[in-house]
């Protein structure tokens, strides 16, 4: 940025009488530094005789070395440009003359109502209007994200061999065989992953660790840019792989926060309002799809009276939710729907209103992070709304918790200086391709928005325009909840060796027994527990993968019984599996001081009848070979 000697410095001139020009002018001095001279006009006109007071106190005037005067929204934007503060308004202001023509009729209109638009700004802005500088913001953000992709990699880590493993319910290896059977060459573009080189259980493993390691350098800001990369790369290939283990919502949205995040350092403030754009699609798509859904638990605001029971995984904190009386409940919804709906709209705009939002998207995030157990998703979301906030919030934050204003001063020093130095490289050419990726992904997210609840009207260009990047999850549709289950089915796995006396196997985290409180599982996420809450819900139909637990159990897989808490047959498989259905409520107060039971369970139906394992044995001779080697191929059967 150029110095100016002082006799080549610019002159700001103002009305120093008028409390919104002082109110602006101040904030334009901590923009611009020493850059610029700022003096009000009743100092110095009379060394402007050229200038008359009407034009004095019309606008303001901006004396360039030279003899070049601005005045105006003109002077305003030349300001800050040559303050290094921001040349992109000017360049409009150059360039698109709508926008001049606007913003000089905007500055005419503001310059008539002064003091209505002064106590306006106080009210959006605060006290005093002062630049929006996101360099803690961004340092506390990132480390927020390393420690989300942290819990991700290492929940997916340990239950991969039993999920997707060689033994596992739904083996990597043949999904990846029937999609290149179908698919051809178009499975590397369709199905992005690296277990294309790959799909061992090694692989599997080393892919999921890599992302543990890479998030641990994220945090300690070690190669952060090349480690934003590596792990939506690590990240993208377990959904790719993980089949309906890996289709949730939250997973959708961690590529896509983390796919932002690779260009958050070139461009910081451009990304940081495109995430914010995510956070109002995400909330605003919540309510939305409730909305649209026509489900009447929602429409009479009964959703809740049945939501802390029926969801996936309560916790102990959704049976006390539970025993709340109707009118809080109702009153739950209705918040809600105004944080879901209204509150997002605040998203956009300047810093108090954006402060409000902060505030009831992290009270409705933390309401369900204490009542339901849903791994990373709301910490996520918390993160996100992290950014409606800047680097003045958060120093606020730091006094008020740190010990001391050493102690605030030095969490500020240190991760101020870390972005700086260690994260944000900016370089032409990057800039550039971030400005290209900013404009593709608000042109695919707005899509997604604009057509919420009705993807199926999507003209056939648009549906191509969102499909080419769609296996990347660059941009997605979200809504959550949109139909309130109303009844809790549990599938109980159960083994016998005789067919008459069975023991029931049990999940860590499903609502089994009956006396075992509600587990804390956050921020895990336990996938089988999650994916069995589904298939109950679609009883009868038993979606194919059950086969694959069935199997697990009656072959005594390692890795399937690892994703069970208790297994009734350590010392041998039972030759029998069956499952059954079970209806499941919280108890009531007066029957939990009856029975110290949590849940009351009602059999239902069978869901599966008892099966045992057929195996066949093969002899098939290895080509170029005089040898034979068996091999097995399982089933099972009903026995009768």
């Amino acid at each position: 940025m150029p110095e100016f000697s002082p006799d080549k410095i610019p002159v700001l001139i103002y009305d120093g009488d008028c409390a919104f020009c002082r109110y602006c002018v101040d904030y334009a001095r901590l923009c611009t530094g020493d850059r610029i001279h700022y003096r009000p006009y009743q100092e110095v006109q009379q060394d402007y005789p050229g200038i008359s007071e009407t034009e004095f106190q019309a606008a303001i005037q901006l004396l360039l070395p030279g003899g070049k005067r601005l005045t105006g929204a003109e002077a305003a934007f030349k300001t800050l440009s040559l303050g290094g503060y921001s040349t992109f308004y000017f360049w409009c202001y150059r360039n698109l003359s709508l926008f001049a023509w606007l913003s000089e009729s905007l500055y005419r209109l503001v310059a008539k109502h002064r003091n209505g638009c002064y106590r306006l700004c106080r009210y959006l802005f605060g006290s005093s209007l002062q630049p929006q500088v996101y360099t803690l913001t961004i340092a506390v953000f990132l480390r927020l994200l390393a420690l989300i992709y942290l819990a991700a990699f290492s929940s997916f880590a340990v239950q991969a061999p039993g999920l997707i493993g060689v033994e596992g319910i739904l083996p990597l290896a043949d999904h990846f065989e029937a999609v290149s059977q179908s698919l051809g060459r178009e499975k590397y573009w369709l199905l992005p992953s690296i277990f294309w080189l790959s799909d061992s259980d090694i692989s599997i493993l080393a892919v999921s660790w890599a992302g543990v390691l890479l998030s641990l350098l994220l945090l300690f800001n070690i190669l952060p840019a090349l480690s934003l990369l590596l792990l939506y790369l690590c990240y993208l290939s377990l959904v790719s792989a993980g089949q309906i283990f890996m289709a949730y919502q939250w997973d959708i949205l961690l590529l896509e926060t983390g796919f932002l995040a690779i260009f958050l350092a070139l461009r910081p403030w451009l990304f940081i309002w495109l995430y914010r754009w995510l956070l109002l699609r995400f909330m605003l798509q919540s309510g939305l799809v409730k909305l649209l859904s026509d489900d009447p638990n929602w429409q009479q605001l009964t959703a809740l009276e049945f939501h802390f029971q029926t969801q996936p995984l309560p916790t102990i904190f959704a049976w006390y939710a539970h025993q709340l009386p109707e009118i809080l409940l109702r009153a739950g919804v209705l918040f809600t729907f105004v944080v879901e709906l209204v509150i997002p709209l605040l998203i956009l705009m300047p810093r108090r209103p954006r402060l409000i939002a902060f505030i009831a998207i992290s009270l409705l995030q933390l309401g369900i992070i204490a009542t339901g157990n849903y791994n990373f998703f709301n910490l996520l979301t918390l993160s996100l709304c992290l950014l409606l906030l800047d680097d003045q919030f958060l120093h606020r934050l730091c006094h008020l918790f740190a010990r001391s204003q050493n102690t605030a001063k030095a969490v500020f020093s240190i991760s101020k200086d870390s972005v700086s130095k260690k994260v944000i490289k900016l370089n032409k050419a990057g800039k550039s391709l971030a400005s290209i990726v900013a404009l593709i992904y608000l042109l695919q997210s707005s899509l997604y928005l604009a057509y919420t609840g009705r993807f199926a009207d999507l003209p056939p260009k648009i549906l191509n325009l969102l499909s080419w990047s769609a296996p990347f999850h660059l941009a997605n549709s979200y809504g959550v909840f949109a139909v309130m289950t109303t009844e809790r089915l549990e599938i109980i796995f159960e083994g016998s060796n005789d067919g008459i006396h069975w023991q029931a196997y049990q999940l860590p985290y499903q609502a089994g027994d009956i006396a075992r409180a509600p587990v804390w599982a956050t921020p895990h996420q336990p996938r089988l527990d999650w994916q069995l809450w589904f298939a109950a819900l679609k009883a009868p139909h038993i979606p194919p993968w059950i086969d694959g637990i069935i199997y697990g159990l009656l072959l005594d897989s390692a890795p399937v019984l690892s994703l069970f808490s208790h297994n009734p047959f350590a010392g041998a498989p039972p030759k029998f599996v069956r499952g059954k259905l079970y209806q499941y409520r919280f108890t009531t107060p007066e029957e939990r001081a009856q029975t110290s039971n949590w849940w009351q369970r009602t059999y239902l139906r069978e869901y599966f009848p008892a099966r045992q394992i057929r195996i066949k044995f093969h002899h098939q001779q290895i080509p170029g070979s005089s040898g034979f080697t068996s091999y097995a191929s399982r089933s099972t059967d009903t026995p009768g």
